[in-house]
């Protein structure tokens, strides 16, 4: 079983738990009734979905929410690094940052063909799937520069995920799905209140000017 957690930016600019379940599997009909439920509750405007490699999530994200998707840039390094031999994993990863040092989207992508044309001959691998992954680890490009480094990975869920383990390993085994989202949904209306009276996660201008709606910004979706 797999504990969902589901955090949005606000137009506000600040972070707000929006739901969480527990599911059998990650499979696209579970996210899309995941994805439903918040929908009911009222989450509109979402406009980039965050995670690692799910394409259930992908897909589901596109048809409940009419949401793009960005693939969790540090999820797909590992990924791709995964791809490679021991000794040839600096060498690697060091040509790849340099995508991400571009400040310019046209210019990003560019550099990324360049890299992958380049790993080729030597890692063919690591070339298809840069090949395949493109535009899904790029996508943070197309919003203003101030908000990528908040976009491009899952890893502002990284505390909350870590505090989930630590809490649930006490337990060890629940004895049904009702005792998992019992505690788990204790500790983030926990994680909620300290949010809400906290900085804001965001600039307020940045998302008005790309918010059509007054609900939500951004969604970030990780288990």
């Amino acid at each position: 079983m797999a504990v969902i957690v589901a955090v949005a930016v606000n137009t506000d600019g600040r972070r707000e738990i929006l739901g969480i379940t527990v599911m059998p599997s990650e499979a696209e009909t579970f996210w899309a009734d995941f994805l439903r439920s918040l929908t009911r509750r009222g989450l509109r405007g979402v406009q980039l979905v965050i995670s690692d490699a799910h394409e259930g999530l992908k897909a589901a994200s596109r048809k409940v929410l009419g949401a793009g998707w960005q693939r969790c840039r540090v999820h797909f390094q590992r990924n791709l690094l995964a791809r490679v031999g021991k000794t040839n994993k600096p060498v690697v990863s060091a040509v790849v940052k340099t995508v991400f040092a571009e400040k310019d989207r046209d210019q990003a992508h560019a550099r990324w063909r360049e890299v992958a044309d380049s790993l080729r001959d030597r890692f063919r691998d690591v070339a298809e799937l840069m090949d395949e992954a493109e535009h899904d680890v790029l996508a943070y490009m197309a919003f203003d520069e101030s908000l990528r480094s908040k976009l491009h990975s899952t890893n502002p869920l990284e505390r909350v995920n870590k505090e989930i383990k630590r809490r649930t390993n006490v337990v060890g085994i629940f004895p049904n799905r009702e005792a998992v989202i019992r505690l788990v949904g204790a500790l983030m209306l926990e994680q909620n209140d300290e949010w809400a009276v906290s900085r804001r996660y965001m600039p307020v201008e940045k998302l008005t000017a790309i918010c059509n709606d007054t609900e939500a910004a951004t969604m970030i979706a990780a288990q």
